[in-house]
């Protein structure tokens, strides 16, 4: 019987719960939501791959992905309750502030229930941020799987609301993933400020999309 030599180093358990955390299967509702790409592919503004990718690049550098990386940054190392009214104050739409809100509530109160950690209900990135910071993770690690999981689930809803394959689909992901590195870094002791405008627009231009499929 051959005994294997190889040095294997043990599994972090706190990686294993962040990805539990940041799953599609975690009950926040996330799949309901379209952070205003329903209105974006509406207007013609988001109609194949390309197009997508570089919204979500924009997204991700320049508006609500940066934005998110930063609460999520100041909430693990500051007061999350004051992080939490800052970034309320910054949501661009009605729409927007819901959707942070709802999925907020909901990451809050599955997580109190399962972890037992002081955690109250907050805006979807600063409550992960609290919640980071009291099982000891790693804040870059944190941001960096929030914002891929957060534009992942944006890939999933083009995928329901225009002609993108599956392969087309998980190449435009693939292709963002050294984006959400990037920011996530980057976001450490960053101001925040979104110049996104049009990604905005469309979350404001969403309120009154009819019909549509997604809350926001």
């Amino acid at each position: 019987m051959r005994t294997s030599t190889r040095t294997t180093m043990p599994i972090d358990a706190r990686l294993l719960t962040l990805t539990q955390w940041l799953s599609p299967s975690y009950p926040v509702g996330a799949f309901s939501y379209s952070h205003g790409l329903e209105a974006a592919v509406a207007r013609g503004w988001v109609s194949d791959a390309d197009s997508l990718r570089d919204w979500l690049t924009d997204v991700l550098e320049q508006g609500s992905g940066r934005i998110d990386a930063i609460w999520i940054w100041r909430a693990f190392h500051g007061d999350a309750v004051e992080v939490d009214a800052l970034a309320r104050a910054f949501q661009p739409s009605f729409e927007r502030l819901r959707e942070a809100e709802r999925q907020g509530a909901a990451f809050a109160r599955v997580t109190r229930e399962v972890w037992g950690l002081d955690l109250p209900d907050m805006l979807l990135p600063v409550a992960l941020g609290r919640a980071a910071h009291l099982m000891q993770m790693e804040a870059e690690t944190v941001a960096a799987l929030y914002l891929h999981g957060f534009v992942g689930n944006l890939v999933q809803v083009a995928q329901r609301l225009m002609p993108l394959g599956q392969t087309a689909a998980q190449a435009v992901l693939a292709g963002l993933t050294p984006v959400c590195q990037r920011v996530a870094v980057a976001a450490e002791g960053a101001e925040p400020w979104s110049n996104a405008f049009l990604s905005d627009i469309a979350a404001m231009q969403h309120e009154t999309l009819e019909p549509r499929l997604f809350q926001s």
